[in-house]
């Protein structure tokens, strides 16, 4: 039996916080407290909550950029934490990130092409001509000209910037994409081509996302799973129309209350 794409079992993140006396034990923040989740590829799961709920230091757990107390993260049945530096770094080519924040994201210094192709410079498996030629493909893919990778972030809106973020996160061509509030930083207007953009790449290269959010809404839109975080937790998970329309936690019913105007309708 095939191993699923992703796998995170009993998941734990305490950071220690600074010592507030001297003779006192310093206190610590518990991030996360026994997070378990499957992602099966082609099926995205959206995880929701407030700030401080615990969801970013998921996402960077999931990533690797972290690593967690105690707990295992596991990509098609490799746990990503005990892989060696240099197995993990080829991992990556199958899973890779896109950041709430397309300003900051993105090296102003560095044209479009030289930030679109930093992930396979990374791997180290594409020559100059192969890594502009797939930079031109990906831009392609997002709505932008290959005229654009000379071009610098400044040059372009937040939605823009977002959808260069997201070419730079597709170029190694990943099965999954972790995405970090990926619209919450744009206009009303704009948010909303964006998650069909994700939709679309979804369909066309089979992508599988886990999407973060604060937003019910917005996870309705691409996820066939959502699973509710509150204080690191996961308190409620199941399809987002159920969520939606009868939320069994008190905390779900609060988050959907937030959102009445984009609720899906009965």
């Amino acid at each position: 039996m095939n191993a699923p794409l992703l796998q995170v079992q009993d998941l734990y993140k305490h950071y220690t916080m600074p010592r507030e006396k001297l003779f006192e034990p310093p206190g610590q923040v518990h991030a996360l407290n026994g997070v378990s989740f499957t992602i099966e590829a082609g099926r995205s799961l959206g995880i929701v909550g407030e700030s401080g709920s615990g969801k970013s230091t998921l996402a960077r757990i999931v990533m690797a950029l972290d690593h967690p107390t105690s707990g295992s993260v596991r990509m098609l049945g490799r746990d990503l934490h005990k892989l060696p530096t240099e197995e993990l770094r080829l991992a990556r080519r199958d899973f890779q990130m896109v950041f709430q924040d397309p300003y900051g994201s993105l090296d102003p210094r560095q044209t479009i092409e030289r930030i679109v192709t930093e992930p396979l410079r990374a791997q180290e498996r594409a020559g100059r001509a192969e890594q502009h030629d797939r930079a031109a493909e990906v831009l392609d893919s997002v709505g932008l000209r290959r005229n654009d990778l000379g071009k610098y972030p400044h040059e372009f809106s937040g939605g823009q910037r977002q959808r260069i973020a997201i070419a730079r996160a597709l170029i190694t061509r990943p099965r999954l994409i972790v995405a970090d509030e990926p619209v919450s930083a744009l206009d009303v207007s704009v948010q909303a081509q964006v998650l069909n953009l994700m939709l679309d790449l979804q369909e066309s290269f089979g992508i599988t996302y886990m999407l973060i959010s604060h937003d019910l809404a917005v996870v309705h839109h691409l996820c066939e799973d959502v699973a509710v975080l509150w204080q690191g937790r996961i308190v409620e998970q199941g399809p987002p129309e159920r969520l939606f329309h009868e939320p069994q936690h008190e905390y779900t019913r609060t988050l959907v209350a937030a959102v009445p105007e984009a609720q899906p309708p009965p």
